[in-house]
């Protein structure tokens, strides 16, 4: 392949004649992965501490340190630490795969998604409204998010008498089941198969969600 000179000094490939495909960079999907893998531990290391720590003790230094980047990375992906912990204190993407079923099967599934991912990625997708008290002015918007984006939606999704109420017990339940298997980490429950568990709490939290008459 020929080369032309560049103002630098160095030698550039000579653009490829007209009507020749150039293959697309090999980097771009690993660089996008590595960009999203990033985001996910800064997010995961942010709500670890949120569920431990008053907000206006954490510090981007503390989420950095325990994501295993720098404090400009952070910067760089989120802008500063309202920005972030605004993130945190969103329910809305972790609603949307906890209601991600038919109702009449939503039970079951909840109950299962509260434990894998707790398993899997260890982050429960609702836990972190009990640590509410501890956050001062942004616990009151960690309430209205958890208010508008899981009991309201999930009531909106009901039908016949009490929808609210209904709702409110089923989430209930599931903070419950939360709260024993990844803080009090209960030997039995985390012991069991998690389909095994599903099926026997799942009916559980159904019960307020389809009642029967």
């Amino acid at each position: 392949m020929s080369a032309v000179s560049t103002p630098y000094g160095r030698r550039a490939a000579a653009p490829a004649p007209r009507g020749t495909t150039t293959a697309p960079s090999r980097e771009t999907a690993p660089a996008r992965r590595d960009a999203e893998a990033t985001r996910t531990a800064i997010l995961k290391a942010a709500r670890y501490l949120l569920a431990r720590h008053a907000h206006a003790d954490i510090t981007l230094r503390a989420v950095a340190e325990r994501a295993g980047v720098s404090p400009p990375l952070i910067l760089k992906y989120f802008g500063n630490k309202d920005a972030l912990f605004a993130r945190v204190m969103s329910f809305d993407t972790d609603a949307d795969d906890l209601l991600d079923a038919p109702v009449e099967a939503l039970g079951r599934h909840m109950v299962r998604h509260v434990l894998a991912s707790q398993r899997d990625r260890g982050a429960d997708p609702l836990v972190r409204i009990a640590f509410a008290p501890l956050h001062g002015d942004h616990g009151e918007v960690l309430r209205a998010n958890f208010r508008a984006q899981v009991t309201e939606r999930l009531a909106a999704r009901l039908t016949g008498p009490d929808r609210g109420l209904r709702a409110e017990l089923a989430v209930a339940g599931l903070l419950g089941l939360g709260v024993m298997y990844g803080v009090a980490r209960g030997p039995h429950l985390r012991g069991t198969d998690l389909d095994a568990i599903a099926d026997r709490y799942g009916p559980l939290v159904q019960a307020q969600l389809t009642p029967r008459a």
